[in-house]
């Protein structure tokens, strides 16, 4: 009972606090969350060691962890501070890669191209496989299934999202309404860069799953204005 009772204590939570803050920072799926979490729970254990514990050692292994998160957040401040991006690219940051650090971000960008397109130009086809991911950033693009147009994508989409990651075919067409400007990364690229980069596959998705809910929203409405029922359209997650 006394134990319970010192592990309760101000002192003794105080104490357990670091380690908390540790396993939150590894179930973390942002990288720098995770740093500042190590940083904060390395800041904590010093103050427990040195004001409760009086342990010097202790202090010594919570310092260096210490000096080590706040040297890798350093070097990723100053790396966001160097990354440079367009215009069209900041439009990027503030949608679809909104979770990413800049540094990250430029590293993503960097493994595709920036491309203009004309109306007409078919990016994605049907019960093919998606060759690239693209992000819309200027112009329009009809999604097409079984001959049918059952939806609409304008700037600050992606197109191609979850067929890039699952691998399997597109199950409706996507073709440019109007000229446009877009980013693309080849598949073949992006899928082995994905699997290696864990937080960037992680703030992707997320871009991912707020176009998959246009998508179906933009859908539904169709089918809603049509006089059909209102029912999750075939294909429209998979574009």
């Amino acid at each position: 009972m006394e134990d319970i009772a010192a592990a309760l204590s101000p002192a003794g939570l105080l104490g357990q606090l670091p380690f908390l803050l540790l396993i939150a920072a590894i179930l973390s799926a942002r990288v720098d969350r995770t740093r500042r979490l190590v940083a904060t729970a390395a800041a904590v254990g010093l103050i427990h060691a040195l004001a409760v514990q009086g342990s010097p050692v202790a202090a010594l292994w919570w310092g260096l962890l210490l000096g080590a998160a706040l040297l890798v957040i350093g070097r990723g401040v100053v790396a966001d501070t160097r990354s440079r991006f367009s215009e069209e690219e900041e439009g990027m940051l503030r949608g679809a890669l909104s979770s990413l650090p800049r540094s990250r971000a430029r590293h993503l960008l960097d493994q595709g191209f920036w491309l203009n397109g004309s109306e007409g130009d078919v990016l994605v086809r049907e019960d093919e496989p998606v060759s690239h991911l693209y992000y819309l950033a200027q112009g329009q693009a009809q999604v097409m299934s079984h001959g049918r147009r059952i939806a609409t994508c304008g700037a600050g989409e992606l197109i191609g999202e979850v067929a890039i990651l699952s691998g399997d075919q597109a199950t409706a067409t996507v073709v440019l309404d109007s000229p446009a400007r877009f980013w693309c990364a080849p598949a073949a690229v992006l899928q082995p860069y994905l699997l290696t980069h864990e937080d960037v596959r992680h703030a992707l998705e997320q871009g991912f799953a707020v176009s998959i809910k246009n998508k179906l929203r933009q859908s539904n409405e169709r089918i809603a204005g049509a006089g059909g029922a209102v029912t999750e359209p075939a294909g429209v997650n998979q574009v």
